[in-house]
């Protein structure tokens, strides 16, 4: 690993030949003291990957004898054995170190992170040193100072306990202790402690610190001034966020990442826009005064609304996303995560170097939302990680109006919840920007070289209430009085360098008047802005837009080439041990491939997969239990009985296929389907699939639905080809087993902005799946898939209705009647076509046809009439359905469905066949389920 670190050194041209001897020189004295080595060096000594041992010790003359030394150093500082203690003065030094370690352990609950200096908390008794049995007598005697880097081996009892407080119990409070890893521990210790927690930063630093805390408090003054009253969810008390993004984006760009992507909710999301992401404040004044955005029909409010752009960093340029986000707080973090793994995925960047996550919370919404845990819980799982996230909790203190923290919370930190993947977790006081500008190049550097989530906790305050309409008095009356009194951020950054002589006043106060002149002039406001940004660096949309509703596309696939797929699937390395019913599994399959059989449900489905592939485009499945199927129908990934390993054959049907990606998810539906529609937003031309387990398990999903899934085109312009498999059928199984609540996707169902299928042949799922990405058009689709259907003996298509046709979204009767002789016809959906079907044919009705509506919405009036005309004489219309009246498709779809029937027969009406009104899904006892199916399927040819 030290070999590496100099490799790093040797390689780079500017540091070769005659160099490297100033190099080493530079690099010994980072090591006893980083504040003593020019800026841009110790940026650059910092980003070296040091496995966080390095020693500060540092006695001879190359950095390479450094390295020999290490390993003596380490053994030196390793815990005195209590049989070796033969001295007082030993027994003290044991304490010391103690001592040491309580510090990086507890420090942070003596540091002073609130700005206002309201919190009141007393000192934990082990970071004194009477704790330890030492007294003020040995202030000046000399211990080993063990693993503790300020740069010598020994030192007074003095300088160990005020470099410690000076480290761990200022404005910084780093909880890192908790992290199992050694190598991240020892590396944040070094980080924090050879700069007693405070490095020195250039004047050029300084005066680009306060250049962005004028631009964050400039914006609000002039919103506040220009709209006053109006809800802007202000940042005021919060403005050192504006440089912490600000240097997170110039430091991962840095480190040669390519686009970094930011979800965040309301407050001081204007802020961002402007100062981060370099929004044109004309727009945003546009907003204030409601101008319409063109091509939205409903549109959103300005603090909910998405943006992009790029800016130049040391290491190039960097495109930057705000994803959209509606009021549901922390709902975004998992949108974003998946967005960040989509532009992974275009990118070939498999540990998360070129593609950043940023995420910003609230204090009160990291505590208390749960998708945050599941958010954090897929941060290191296969399917879901992208090389750690960069979380800012902009903590106000507060929260939204509660006026009590012991309310809020019942953890010590509302940061707390990261703990439970041991991400380090970095408090400052946001009234100190350098030590915000600090923890933040921390933890970028954190992120990229180990590839985990890092925390900061900006602790700060609300100036205005919860909105600038918002008396926040009344419930926090104290606070509020302090923070009338507070002085702004930037006011006390300014003072302290024009009294530190690094700036004048007439330089504080050009920077406030040139901000306000741009934005009177309407002008951007970040300087770092690219004009004309390289357009290879966005996510291309344009074939996708643009293109009117079609229900029907063409699918079909040449009938050979659907045969030799069908055989690719079918190899098994060899030594592979197959499971003996999915060995069955798999023979069937090589017989439906040459027409000895007919194709079954998993069969179809798993074909669409393959030829998509064939067609160039990736395609993702995720869900708990994909792999097999929760009915144990697809198998798409095989397991050795041998050895457990795991065989996927649509990953190996031809070199340089796209990518097949098939993830068994952990067991969370709200964080894993907004992940996943935050990947179809960014992965236009891929097939995104999840698949929940029953299909009721989405209920815990229902915000990424209402919020996003439904409703982002129409709010926002986003568009999103995200499939949703439920399964879904009445099989006796009880309330949660049954339903997957049909009519709450066509209650949300509205200008054409998803697709709700029911399809109940292997050629519709097949037509179904390819038509969603093979048609330019972009809508989620939610389909209603079955269980026992997946086996049916009715339930078969042929290899011929795979190769050829299209989607059907109505699919008329198949016997063959006598069109004369129909006087009822039966509409339906799903598995209760077939309980119909039987039931006519046992009883030789052939009076009664049944159609299948396939898709329920848009709803195919078209088709749906043109089916009915071949029908002269018919009297009665019913609608079939297995849910209960109030649930299912009867109340959300008739009024389609009686348009149809009186432009067929204005006397003609429509009935209902199903089960009675219920609070319940579906009941749970065999025999009153059996006696209802009976009484709904005997209504259907009678009422």
């Amino acid at each position: 690993m030290h070999e590496s670190v100099m490799q790093r050194m040797w390689n780079s041209a500017h540091l070769s030949g005659g160099n490297a001897a100033y190099v080493e020189e530079l690099y010994e004295l980072f090591l006893h003291d980083p504040n003593a080595v020019p800026e841009e060096w110790r940026t650059y000594f910092q980003k070296l990957p040091t496995g966080g041992n390095q020693s500060p010790d540092v006695s001879h003359a190359t950095v390479r004898d450094h390295f020999v030394l290490l390993a003596k150093n380490q053994r030196r500082a390793q815990p005195v054995s209590a049989g070796a203690v033969s001295s007082e003065h030993e027994k003290k030094q044991v304490e010391v170190l103690r001592l040491i370690q309580a510090f990086r352990m507890r420090g942070h609950q003596a540091s002073r992170l609130d700005p206002l200096g309201l919190w009141q908390r007393q000192a934990p008794a082990d970071l004194s040193i009477h704790h330890y049995g030492l007294t003020d007598a040995d202030l000046d005697t000399v211990f080993r100072t063990g693993d503790l880097y300020i740069g010598k081996q020994e030192a007074t009892l003095r300088e160990i306990r005020d470099g410690l407080q000076a480290t761990y119990c200022g404005t910084i409070g780093a909880e890192f202790t908790h992290i199992v890893d050694a190598e991240q521990r020892n590396w944040f210790a070094q980080r924090l402690e050879s700069v007693r927690g405070r490095p020195e930063f250039s004047v050029e630093a300084k005066s680009h610190l306060l250049e962005r805390l004028t631009a964050a408090e400039g914006l609000e003054k002039y919103l506040g001034t220009k709209f006053p009253g109006t809800k802007r969810f202000g940042l005021e008390g919060g403005e050192s966020m504006v440089p912490m993004v600000d240097e997170i984006i110039q430091r991962s760009g840095s480190y040669g990442a390519k686009e970094i992507v930011i979800g965040m909710a309301h407050r001081g999301r204007l802020n961002l826009l402007v100062n981060a992401l370099g929004k044109n404040p004309r727009d945003l004044f546009d907003e204030f005064e409601g101008k319409r955005v063109e091509g939205l029909s409903s549109g959103d409010v300005k603090y909910h609304q998405g943006f992009s752009s790029n800016v130049m960093t040391p290491g190039g340029e960097v495109h930057l996303a705000m994803s959209f986000n509606p009021s549901h707080l922390e709902i975004v973090s998992p949108v974003v995560e998946g967005s960040v793994r989509a532009r992974q995925d275009r990118r070939g960047d498999a540990v998360g170097d070129k593609v950043v996550p940023i995420s910003i919370h609230g204090d009160a919404a990291f505590a208390g939302q749960g998708v945050v845990m599941e958010t954090f819980q897929m941060s290191q799982i296969r399917g879901f990680k992208t090389g750690g996230t960069i979380h800012i909790v902009v903590n106000n203190q507060v929260g939204f109006t509660i006026s009590n923290t012991e309310d809020s919370r019942s953890t010590e930190y509302c940061t707390d919840p990261a703990k439970m993947i041991q991400a380090p977790i970095l408090h400052v006081n946001g009234d100190d920007p350098e030590a915000v500008l600090f923890v933040t190049q921390m933890a970028v550097d954190y992120r990229m070289q180990f590839k985990r989530d890092v925390v900061i906790d900006l602790v700060c305050y609300r100036r205005r209430g919860h909105n600038e309409a918002d008396e926040p008095s009344g419930t926090q009356p104290l606070m509020y009085q302090k923070i009338a009194k507070q002085r702004t951020t930037r006011e006390l950054y300014a003072d302290a360098l024009v009294q530190a002589g690094a700036l004048s006043t007439a330089q504080v106060e050009a920077k406030v008047e040139e901000y306000r002149t741009a934005l009177d002039n309407g002008q951007h406001v970040v300087k770092s802005l690219v004009k004309e940004p390289n357009a290879e660096l966005f996510v291309n949309w344009t074939p996708y837009l643009g293109h009117a509703w079609t229900a029907q596309h063409d699918t079909s696939f040449d009938l050979k080439t659907l045969q030799e797929l069908n055989s690719k699937l079918l190899n098994i390395p060899e030594g592979f041990v197959v499971q003996r019913q999915v060995a069955k599994i798999y023979e069937d399959r090589g017989r439906m491939g040459v027409g000895a059989m007919p194709i079954n449900w998993g069969c179809a489905e798993t074909l669409a997969y393959a030829t998509l592939l064939k067609e160039g485009h990736p395609v993702r499945i995720t869900g708990q239990d994909v792999g097999r199927g929760t009915f144990s129908h697809r198998h798409a990934a095989l397991h050795s009985q041998k050895d457990a390993s795991r065989h996927i054959p649509l990953q190996h049907l031809f070199e340089g296929q796209p990518k097949f990606e098939l993830y068994d998810s952990f067991l969370s539906e709200e964080a894993v389907l907004a992940f996943e529609y935050g990947y179809a937003t960014t992965q236009p031309n891929a097939l995104v699939i999840w698949e929940a387990q029953f299909g009721d398990f989405a209920n815990g999903a229902q915000v990424v639905i209402d919020q996003f899934i439904t409703s982002g085109e129409h709010k926002w312009g986003r568009l999103c080809g995200l499939t949703m498999l439920l399964p879904h059928g009445y099989e006796g199984q009880g309330p949660e087993h049954s339903s997957a609540r049909l009519e709450r996707y066509l209650q949300l169902c509205a200008e054409q902005n998803i697709q709700v299928c029911v399809p109940t042949t292997p050629a519709q799922v097949y037509h179904m799946l390819r038509r969603q990405v093979i048609r330019p058009l972009r809508k989620p689709l939610v389909a209603l898939t079955p269980k026992s259907l997946l086996r049916h003996k009715l339930a078969i298509s042929t290899l011929e209705d795979l190769a050829q046709g299209s989607f059907q979204p109505v699919l008329p009767e198949i016997d063959s009647l006598d069109p004369k002789k129909v006087e009822r016809l039966i509409l339906c959906s799903g598995k209760v076509y077939y309980d119909l079907l039987e039931k006519r044919r046992a009883e030789g009705r052939e009076d009664t046809a049944i159609v299948r509506i396939e898709q329920l919405y848009p709803f195919p009036e078209e088709e749906l009439a043109e089916v009915m005309a071949a029908y002269k004489n018919l009297k009665h219309v019913v609608w079939c359905q297995e849910e209960p009246m109030n649930q299912g498709a009867w109340y959300c779809s008739q009024h389609h469905m009686r348009r149809v029937i009186t432009a067929y027969k204005k006397t003609l009406g429509l009935a209902y066949a199903g089960r009675d009104a219920s609070a319940s899904p579906a009941c749970g006892y065999a025999s009153m389920h059996a006696e209802q199916q009976e009484k709904l399927l005997q209504d259907a040819f009678t009422i």
